[in-house]
C-alpha cells in the first residue's frame, strides 16, 4: 500500500489540481453554451468526474481513504442522475422528435 501513495505522491498535487480545474471549466463552458441535452449531460458528468478527481488526488495525498468514499457516493448520485436524465431526454424527443433544450419552454402550456 505504501508503494500506491508514494507513486501517487510522486506527482505535484498543483497538477491535480490544474487538471480538475481546466475539467470543470469545461464542463461548466459546455452546461452554459450548448443546447443539446445529451451534450449538457455529458458535461455535467464531466464536472462531477472533475471533482471526484480531485477528491481521490486529496485523499492520496492524505493517506486515508475518506476521499474515496466520497467519490463512491458521487459515482451513485452520477448514475442516478444519467438515469433520470435520459428518461427526460427519451421522453422529450419521444414528444418533440428533438433534443434542444430549448423546446423545454415551449412545453409549458
Amino acid at each position: 500500500m505504501g508503494e500506491v501513495n508514494t507513486f501517487i505522491q510522486s506527482i505535484p498535487l498543483e497538477y491535480f489540481i490544474i487538471l480538475s480545474s481546466v475539467l470543470f471549466c469545461l464542463g461548466v463552458m459546455g452546461v452554459l453554451l450548448r443546447k443539446n441535452a445529451i451534450v449538457i449531460l455529458g458535461c455535467v458528468e464531466l464536472m462531477l468526474n472533475s471533482v471526484n478527481l480531485l477528491l481521490a488526488a486529496f485523499s492520496a495525498y492524505k493517506g486515508n481513504g475518506d476521499g474515496q468514499l466520497l467519490v463512491f457516493f458521487i459515482m451513485v448520485v452520477a448514475a442516478a442522475e444519467v438515469a433520470v436524465g435520459l428518461a427526460i431526454i427519451a421522453m422529450l424527443y419521444r414528444n418533440t422528435r428533438s433534443v434542444d433544450v430549448s423546446i423545454f419552454n415551449k412545453l409549458r402550456g
